[in-house]
């Protein structure tokens, strides 16, 4: 026999001041109540014409933005219902890189739609079976909808086709922009034999203010956002030191006094440390190193002397871009102050500073062999260069007029590199614009009018949810959606022929701007990952019967003292 917790739980099982809640009313349908909530919060932001929303977070940095992932990473939830729908987002977020928002939108309506089942007296149980049934089949159907694959993992076009979609739902009308900054990125980092290698990390993003989003290109190498240090600027075929500490005279940890006597005393007091720094210097030189790397600061003495010998110093204050950086030219980080090992030495064929709407970057890069042979240079090449294993990384260059609107683009780049990663495993696309959803509804309702019991009602019920889709991209776009969904279950339901738009692969047309139209997806070239959907229904699915299938809440009292007064006013606020 189950254990059972009792409703009239007193002192005698729990703590004082436990709360319990139980029951259809206190627990289920304040949960989907819950879920309803948060789906309401990134539905409009759905889709090409989704709207922006505006998040203050707890540290008061503003964002402006309609991508899900943002907004409900930046969002405090703490209803524990709505908190695994966020769960699940994230996980789709890390295993597919695209469809947050669906599983958030898919989820809350399978919930929504188990309401009236649930007052109608069915167990919950029972619906969660159901919900089973129809996941596995409409994850069956799904297969048979694939419409092109992805063949050439160099071909720009091939990709654009992946990723024109994907970038289109977050930046409308600059898809094809962002579209090839992406494939070109892609195809410049894409491993020639492994294409399942491809690691999303060789694509990085740089933004720099100013100028419009037309003016962003893609640069073969790694880009830093500063000029370097030293007053050489350019150097080529030259061996790297890369330093995780600070280039600078060794500091104390205790203060100290220091009594000097005479002019000479204190000439000679910070000679010892000038030549400790110089004799660095100087072993780097004779090393062959022509550029140093260091993840800290670099100390005047330091540039002094490394000036003196011509070498060029750039540094990177971030440790994950240091990381990305030693990838680049094949080096390890030292973390002391020293001459680096043949085996943690790197290379690059080029460093160059170059100037960008007015701002100095710093450019490192590898030449590619026809780069190399067209110079006429390949003979100047160290022979220990080929043996350091270099990655193959590249900046996408983003210009904006705002910090918002760059922020926004970065995350449309990064959502069309996930999706290729994505697609690297499965190479399938799937009709969009809600061609395929409308499609697996159909289907789903087919099954469920084959099944017998009462398993048919919850099919049913999977099937409707499978329109909300259509309906909040109407929604958005700002016509009848009720219309529009008829429209589309008339097309996927008819079998005519002709002119008319019938058959699976039919969406919706956001362009329209009055009256519902639709439209042929796959001719018009809207593409999904089969993937990203797959994983998206599964972890809606499985977000939706966990909700479900929770029938008891306990809640501890909460730990600490009184709650303090709010304080009044900015917190930096002074009078």
């Amino acid at each position: 026999m189950a254990l059972r917790v009792p409703q009239s739980a007193g002192p005698q099982l729990f703590k004082e001041g436990y709360k319990n809640l139980q029951g259809l009313e206190e627990v289920i349908l304040r949960n989907i109540q819950a879920t309803k909530e948060m789906s309401e919060i990134t539905r409009t932001s759905f889709g090409p014409n989704g709207r922006n929303k505006m998040v203050v977070n707890h540290l008061e940095k503003l964002f402006v933005t309609n991508d899900a992932a943002t907004i409900i990473r930046e969002l405090e939830v703490v209803h524990p219902a709505a908190k695994l729908l966020v769960l699940a987002s994230q996980q789709q977020e890390a295993e597919a890189g695209d469809g947050t928002n669906y599983v958030v939108i898919l989820a809350s309506e399978l919930l929504q739609r188990a309401e009236p089942l649930l007052r109608m007296g069915l167990h919950p149980s029972e619906i969660a079976r159901g919900y089973e049934l129809a996941m596995g089949e409409a994850l069956e159907q799904l297969e048979q909808l694939g419409v092109d694959t992805v063949q050439g993992w160099h071909s720009q076009e091939e990709l654009l086709k992946a990723v024109r979609t994907a970038i289109g739902a977050k930046q409308y009308g600059q898809e094809e922009v962002l579209g090839r900054l992406v494939a070109e990125a892609v195809e410049a980092a894409m491993p020639e034999k492994d294409q399942t290698r491809f690691n999303v990390d060789n694509v990085r993003v740089v933004k720099i203010m100013g100028g419009g989003l037309s003016q962003s290109r893609v640069v073969h190498g790694m880009v830093l956002p500063q000029a370097p240090e030293t007053a050489r600027r350019r150097a080529q075929f030259a061996k790297v030191a890369v330093f995780a500490c600070p280039i600078d005279v060794g500091q104390t940890e205790t203060k100290g006094t220091v009594l000097l006597h005479s002019a000479g005393e204190m000439l000679d007091y910070t000679r010892g440390e000038e030549a400790q720094m110089e004799q660095a210097v100087r072993e780097l030189a004779d090393a062959g190193v022509g550029v140093v790397i260091c993840g800290a600061g670099v100390g005047d003495l330091a540039i002094h002397y490394l000036n003196r010998h011509d070498i060029v110093a750039v540094r990177c204050p971030s440790k994950f871009e240091l990381r990305r950086l030693s990838r680049v030219v094949g080096a390890n980080p030292l973390a002391r102050l020293g001459v680096p090992t043949p085996e943690e030495m790197g290379y690059c064929d080029e460093l160059r500073t170059d100037e960008i709407g007015g701002d100095r970057v710093t450019i490192i890069r590898q030449w590619s062999t026809a780069e190399l042979e067209a110079s006429g240079r390949a003979d100047e090449r160290p022979a220990f260069a080929d043996r350091i294993r270099r990655s193959p990384l590249v900046t996408v260059v983003l210009r904006g007029a705002t910090v918002n609107a760059l922020d926004d683009a970065e995350r449309a780049v990064d959502d069309g590199v996930n999706v290729i990663k994505s697609l690297t495993k499965d190479p399938r696309l799937v009709p969009g614009a809600c061609a395929a959803e409308m499609e697996l509804s159909r289907r789903v309702l087919e099954r469920a009018e084959q099944t017998p019991g009462i398993h048919q009602h919850a099919i049913k019920a999977f099937a409707q949810a499978l329109q909300v889709f259509a309906r909040t991209l109407g929604d958005n776009v700002g016509v009848d959606s009720t219309a529009l969904v008829a429209k589309l279950i008339a097309a996927h339901h008819s079998n005519a022929q002709g002119d008319e738009l019938v058959g699976p692969t039919i969406g919706i047309d956001v362009s329209c701007e009055h009256e519902p139209r639709v439209l042929d997806a796959q001719k018009a070239g809207i593409l999904d990952p089969l993937a990203v959907k797959q994983w998206a229904i599964r972890y809606a699915t499985q977000a939706a019967l966990t909700v479900l299938q929770v029938d008891q809440i306990v809640m501890a009292k909460t730990a600490g003292g009184p709650k303090l007064p709010k304080q009044q006013g900015h917190w930096d606020d002074q009078d």
